[in-house]
Order: C-alpha cells, then structure tokens, then sequence
C-alpha cells in the first residue's frame, strides 16, 4: 500500500477552501449537508488508515498478542518508515477513540439531564422557564419528545413578531435535525484536526440553515434579523442543563453575518455549484479529495488483509 496509507491522514486539506467559501455562496442547506459529508467521510477515512498503520506498529512491540508472521520483513514493508511511523500510530488512535468516545458520551449524558430537568414542566412542545437570564435553546428528544426551551426573561425582551421568529427558528434545529450534524462534525474533527474549519463552518451554516426556515415560515426576513440581533443583546450563556453543541438563536454563528444575509435577498437554492465558479471548483476539490481518500483507505485496507493473510500460519 505504500505512501497511500498516509494520504487521507492530510487530504482533509482539499477541504479548506469549501469550508470558507460555502458560508458564502451556497444555500446553508446544502452548504450544511456538503460539508458534514465530506469531514465524515474523511474522518473515518483518516481513523482507518491510522488503525492500519497502528498494526504494523504494533507488530514491532516485543510480546505483542500478533502472530509472529506478522512481523515478518515482508509486513513490516508494508508501511513505509513503520519502526517510527507504526509506534507513533499506537497512542494516537487511542487518543482519537478515547476523545470520541468521551464526546459522544457526554453529549448523551447532557441531552439525559436537560430532559430530566424539564420532567416537572408540562409535557408540551414549548417549555417555558421562569429564569431571570434570557436564553432559549433546541432540545432533541426522538419524535414527540423534541422540545424548544426559553425562558421567561427573553420572552420578555421580544415582540410578537419576534417571538414567533425565535419558535419558528428553534423549530427548524429540531426538524431539520441540526444536533446530528453539529455532533457529526465535532466527531469528525476530533478525529482529524485538519477538519476544524469544517466543524466551525457547519456551526454557522446550521445557524443560517434555521434562519431561511425561520424567515420562510414567519414570511418575514427583517422580523428573524430583529428577533436575531435583540437576542444576542440580551442573550448570556445557556446554563449548563442546555445540550453544548444545540445551537440557540444567537448562541452561534457571527451574529452581524446571520443579521446582514438575512437583510439581504434569500440565497439561491441549488443542489450543486457550477464548475465555473470559484465555490463550484472548491466544492469538486472536497470531493475529489473525499472520494481520493475513500479509494486509499480502501486500497490499503485490501492490501493489509492480503499481506496478513498471507503471512499468518494456518
């Protein structure tokens, strides 16, 4: 398999210019769902071939649980620079396991108390808190269970208008299902780093995402960019019962960005750039890059399975 083990470890880096440039010039839908597809498939490209270039490193450790074959010269060829490449391989995968699996738990443990927290409230779809901090948040729960939380003191703070822009715009997390692809992305770049811009793009673009709907739904673009602005002035951070990671109405995402495209004409709604653009040749080169990296992953991963197999006693 030879260097190609090592390619999707930085081909995240073809992601980079769609990252800045879909906030721009696509739809947040589609900016939204072409971002998280492409730090997933990545990502779980990267944790691959990192596993297999851990199994070359670990057969190098005396006393390894391996079959002696596969610290046969021929295997050990396998990974270029493995005596130093393969054992570094080792506590970085259990580094990137270890994170993701702390995150992914935590996130459920977060979502399990903020539904225990609201259990005294009526079961409705709008939990209202008697709070003196305005703040208000989406909380996925499966189904009937999905609830929008706001408190007293930013109701407050609203018009009718604007308040039915804030339900309208909470609304759109919960059924456009926003957590899923905000936790996606947060895996995805704890998994590789080079994948951070992704992660902080979808932040945003889940935000604008929830916007349009809002706007679209309330048929007023200036009532979200009120009800958007008046909240962050008012806003403080969510307590911590609020799921990290589920976005409130101004609690991501630049605020004067989301207030300026709001104020400005709503955003073409395309499924795909044209190649003769500059978003359109950056969105090509993330996927090419995903699509390059699926295929080394894969190429190597058969190469690994056929190398070991041969050098495994029977």
């Amino acid at each position: 398999m030879g260097v190609f083990v090592f390619l999707p470890l930085v081909l995240p880096l073809t992601a980079w210019p769609i990252a800045r440039l879909a906030e721009q010039h696509l739809h947040p839908r589609t900016a939204t769902r072409l971002l998280t597809w492409v730090a997933a498939v990545m990502a779980a490209c990267s944790t691959l071939c990192l596993a297999l270039v851990m199994v070359v490193g670990t057969a190098q450790l005396p006393g390894n649980p391996l079959p002696d074959g596969w610290s046969d010269p021929e295997v050990r060829a396998a990974v270029p620079y493995d005596e130093v490449v393969g054992k570094a391989a080792i506590p970085a995968l259990f580094a990137v396991l270890a994170v993701c699996g702390r995150t992914w738990w935590r996130h459920a443990r977060v979502r399990r108390r903020a539904h225990r927290a609201l259990a005294g409230l009526r079961d409705t779809e709008v939990a209202v808190l008697p709070d003196g901090a305005p703040y208000a948040y989406a909380l996925p729960g499966g189904g009937r269970r999905d609830r929008v939380v706001v408190t007293t003191a930013l109701l407050e703070c609203l018009e009718p208008a604007e308040r039915r822009a804030l339900f309208a715009h909470e609304r759109a997390h919960l059924s456009a299902r926003h957590h899923r692809f905000l936790l996606a992305v947060r895996l995805a770049a704890q998994a590789n780093p080079f994948l951070r811009p992704l992660r902080t793009a979808v932040s945003f673009t889940t935000e604008r995402w929830a916007d349009e709907d809002a706007a679209r739904t309330v048929g007023s673009r200036r009532a979200v960019a009120r009800a958007i602005g008046k909240a962050a002035l008012v806003s403080r951070a969510a307590p911590a019962a609020a799921p990290a990671g589920l976005a409130g109405l101004a609690a991501a995402g630049p605020v004067p960005r989301r207030v300026a495209a709001l104020l400005a004409p709503a955003p073409a709604v395309r499924s795909w750039p044209s190649l003769f653009t500059a978003v359109g040749v950056a969105a090509w080169g993330a996927a090419t890059g995903a699509a390059v990296s699926a295929m080394s992953s894969a190429n190597s991963a058969v190469t690994m399975v056929l190398i070991l197999h041969a050098a495994t006693p029977l």
